[in-house]
């Protein structure tokens, strides 16, 4: 399409995908993106092939929702193309962002077996206007969304619709909410068909989930872990939190989906390991100078601090925890060490980043020395000492 004006280029990150329209035709161009797609998986093994997974393709449509999909269309189907699909009633549109043998190692990884799974099936590649129909559905759906909320508060129901996707052919819906307890649909349900003349499909998910659909950027500056490649939400408690020696915050400790941290489950197998090589102080360690009290732990460099004053942070002073386990023996054996004040510092594990270990100047050509000897002709006197030009 020749007649497309830049600007009216639309990103939509929801399904990886960029729409365009022809000035003059009004044909749509939908291309798909990479990059935008929720969930998205790099295909290394591009290039490979594997009969088995052949007609097998991984379609997706809006945000975190995609499927398996068996070609029975009999043409040449590649990753990128927009393909019309089966449904449960009537066809979706959706783009395949996988083929080959990649495909296998996804199923492994959700559990499919494909000997036993009846896939549904690739229809054909979408047709311009099955491309239209389908931006015509889109359009729809925040204005839905926006309705739905307001006749779910007539009804008094407490939940809360989080998105509306639409079906590629644009005769079904489905209206994903939250909600804390059991919700009656009976009555919603037929308001809903008869406000959208459509068939509606309710899908509950959680908090995580919503998250994960809408997207978003962490505190971490990073995109969220449930948009990125999350897809198991385990259950996260502040027993994660204590185990890490973090400070009980709720306000630190929530993500954007007022639940705990996704992230907070990541390092604790790290800090359990840790804390097994750790001794458990329920005493004061006994010096010949006073008893030292534990103030604070350095968990992964395995370090306790200690102060003679209790509770007090200040002058504070290492041990490593295999010094402190030999103090604890000495003391159930009526030793006393002679002081805490002059051990020297402890060394613990140290976690290195292999980027900007050396020095980024090591390439530089080495700079010539200046000749210092300049003045060879100078006279020097009996001790080395330069002295002024013709005097001895």
């Amino acid at each position: 399409m020749e007649n497309i004006d830049n600007e009216s280029i639309k990103f939509d990150c929801s399904r990886g995908c960029t729409v365009s329209r022809d000035t003059e035709t009004g044909e749509y161009d939908c291309s798909y993106r990479q990059g935008c797609c929720k969930l998205e998986s790099y295909n290394w093994l591009k290039g490979v092939s594997q009969e088995q997974y052949k007609d097998l393709f991984e379609v997706r449509f809006k945000n975190t929702r995609k499927g398996i999909y068996v070609n029975a269309s009999g043409q040449g189907i590649k990753t990128g193309d927009l393909v019309i699909v089966e449904a449960a009633n009537g066809h979706d549109l959706g783009i395949v962002t996988l083929e080959g043998p990649i495909v296998g190692r996804q199923m492994k990884c959700k559990g499919i077996d494909p000997a036993s799974t009846e896939f549904r099936k690739i229809y054909r590649r979408a047709k311009p206007f099955d491309i239209t129909k389908w931006q015509e559905a889109i359009a729809r759906e925040q204005d839905t969304m926006i309705q739905a909320r307001r006749i779910a508060a007539e009804l008094g129901l407490d939940m809360k619709i989080g998105d509306v996707e639409f079906q590629g052919d644009g005769t079904k819906a489905i209206f994903y909410y939250i909600a804390d307890g059991r919700v009656d649909f009976r009555q919603l349900i037929k308001v809903y068909a008869e406000e959208f003349r459509i068939r509606i499909e309710m899908k509950q998910i959680g908090a995580r989930q919503e998250a994960g659909l809408i997207g978003g950027i962490g505190i971490c500056g990073r995109e969220l872990c449930c948009a990125n490649y999350v897809t198991n939400f385990q259950s996260i408690s502040t027993s994660a939190a204590r185990a890490q020696d973090l400070s009980l915050n709720p306000q630190k400790l929530a993500g954007q989906c007022g639940k705990l941290k996704c992230c907070l489950n990541y390092e604790v197998a790290n800090y359990l390991d840790a804390q097994t090589r750790i001794p458990k102080v329920t005493e004061p360690l006994e010096f010949e100078d006073g008893p030292a009290y534990l103030v604070k732990t350095d968990i992964l460099q395995e370090i306790m601090y200690f102060s003679y004053e209790k509770g007090s942070l200040t002058n504070v002073y290492p041990l490593s925890a295999g010094e402190v386990r030999e103090i604890i023996m000495m003391n159930r054996n009526g030793e006393r060490p002679e002081s805490l004040k002059f051990d020297p510092e402890p060394m613990g594990p140290q976690f290195i980043s292999a980027v900007g270990d050396d020095s980024i100047t090591r390439f530089d050509k080495p700079k010539k020395q200046r000749n210092r000897n300049r003045h060879r002709g100078d006279k020097r006197d009996g001790r080395g000492r330069r002295g002024p030009k013709g005097k001895s």
